[in-house]
């Protein structure tokens, strides 16, 4: 699962490149889209609910966590009109890390307009990734799959994309095959998450042990 892509040839975009493609190429009737997130730390700059949980104040952080609920309503209106179906899986270790308990409750939001989400145990995929993590991807049909690059300090400087079509459909296939073995959003918050104490913030690295500067979290299509 997953075997060609580390050898797979990709084109570096920088930020506004990505962004335009994935606009355009969203657009063109891909019919659907996967998103694989594998990183378990981390920035959101720029986000109100990540700047009050990075600054230590959970309460507010999850009080703002709502904030782009109607943004996100229209990226699913959109996807409904142009008929591409979303789909998310979370990979999650254990211990939870900070950065993924606050961001489970932002998808919580997701979850609440309809998206499409479910979340994958880490340990029940260590076979799969005993010389390295599963892919993080943005998947758009078999056309396009892109891997976001952030640098250093968590912040977004662009993306790898992939155009190769046998090399796609083994990541689509690859994702398929997790996210049938993923448990419903719901049932995994409820049990993991919900009862959980407020996470303690204190100079936590942006990226976890398994991750590197290449293999970072996707970002969503621009609505």
């Amino acid at each position: 699962m997953f075997d060609s892509f580390p050898g797979g040839a990709s084109e570096r975009l920088d930020r506004p490149s990505y962004h335009a493609d994935l606009g355009r190429v969203y657009t063109s009737g891909i019919g659907f889209l996967n998103k694989l997130e594998r990183g378990q730390h981390f920035k959101e700059r720029g986000f109100p609910s990540w700047e009050a949980f990075a600054d230590g104040d959970w309460d507010r952080a999850l009080s703002l966590a709502e904030e782009r609920r109607e943004e996100y309503a229209q990226e699913l209106r959109q996807a409904a009109r142009l008929g591409v179906r979303h789909r998310r899986l979370r990979v999650v270790e254990f211990p939870i890390t900070p950065y993924v308990q606050w961001e489970l409750f932002v998808l919580r939001v997701r979850m609440g307009l309809g998206d499409d989400i479910k979340v994958l145990d880490a340990r029940n995929i260590s076979n799969i990734e005993r010389t390295s993590p599963v892919p993080e991807v943005v998947i758009l049909g078999n056309a396009v799959m892109y891997e976001v690059i952030y640098d250093e300090d968590g912040n977004a400087a662009g993306a790898n994309r992939y155009t190769d079509r046998p090399l796609i459909q083994e990541t689509n296939a690859g994702f398929d095959a997790l996210y049938e073995r993923g448990e419903g959003f719901d049932d995994f918050f409820n049990r993991e998450i919900a009862a959980l104490a407020p996470p303690r913030v204190s100079g936590a690295p942006t990226f976890g042990s398994q991750e590197c500067a290449r293999s970072l979290r996707a970002e969503v299509p621009p609505t």
